[in-house]
């Protein structure tokens, strides 16, 4: 239970545990606001997801929702006539859940600089790559083009810079002789389910902020990889063989 507090002193109907409130965006299978999920069942997540969103009516990541009891809420983006009219409805949506914190787990949209202006500071996402490498698509397949060692993934800030906002977390997967991009796309989603909910509880319990262009963890700017899981401690985490 959190020990948040309402902010003003009158308010008649305060909410009973005084949780913070987190809406998700979602566009497809939604397996990182699972992992969100699972840890708000086990009272770690630091507050309640209260709406999931998605741009696409049959995404699986809504019936999560709905099997955890939270607002499931579609809003196709081909109803509307540009980004600007899709955001602006968006936007109406979001604030009627009130959150302190707007999620992106897989939500495939580029988002209009009012979207990202409206909530700075209160939104977060995770991409599949070592930020600042390998921003954009298909992260996996250029990564193992290109040859590298280390592959994984990034939780940041969104800003109005495409995966350029500053990162919080990252978590490192070594890239194995003969590893194709399905191996690691799963290598990494694991560690996706794994950082993610540690940075929304982070944020939730005050710890995480944006301050200027850095991200700032318990009163300490963290550096421009955020804080960042080795491959061995990763491994660990998730017990991996």
């Amino acid at each position: 239970m959190s020990d948040y507090a309402s902010d003003t002193l009158n308010d008649l109907t305060p909410e009973p545990t005084g949780a913070r409130r987190v809406v998700v965006l979602i566009s497809g299978n939604g397996s990182n606001l699972q992992a969100l999920i699972d840890e708000q069942t086990h009272d770690r997540l630091g507050g309640e997801i209260v709406a999931v969103i998605s741009n696409v009516a049959d995404a699986y990541g809504l019936q999560r929702a709905r099997d955890a009891g939270i607002d499931a809420v579609v809003l196709p983006h081909g109803e509307y006539d540009s980004r600007e009219a899709y955001d602006g409805a968006l936007i109406k949506v979001i604030e009627r859940h009130e959150p302190d914190l707007v999620v992106l787990a897989g939500f495939m949209r580029i988002l209009s600089s009012r979207f990202v202006q409206r909530f700075h500071g209160r939104m977060l996402n995770i991409h599949p790559s070592l930020l600042p490498a390998y921003r954009g698509l298909n992260t996996h397949a250029k990564a193992l083009a290109d040859g590298v060692a280390e592959h994984g993934c990034s939780v940041h800030f969104v800003t109005e810079e495409l995966d350029g906002g500053p990162v919080a977390i990252q978590a490192v997967v070594e890239v194995s002789e003969g590893e194709t991009e399905a191996s690691l796309k799963e290598k990494v989603h694991a560690r996706e389910h794994l950082i993610y909910p540690i940075a929304v509880k982070w944020f939730l319990e005050g710890r995480l902020r944006l301050e200027g262009e850095a991200a700032v963890l318990d009163g300490t700017p963290l550096p421009p990889q955020g804080l960042r899981l080795s491959h061995a401690d990763a491994a660990e985490e998730l017990d991996e063989k």
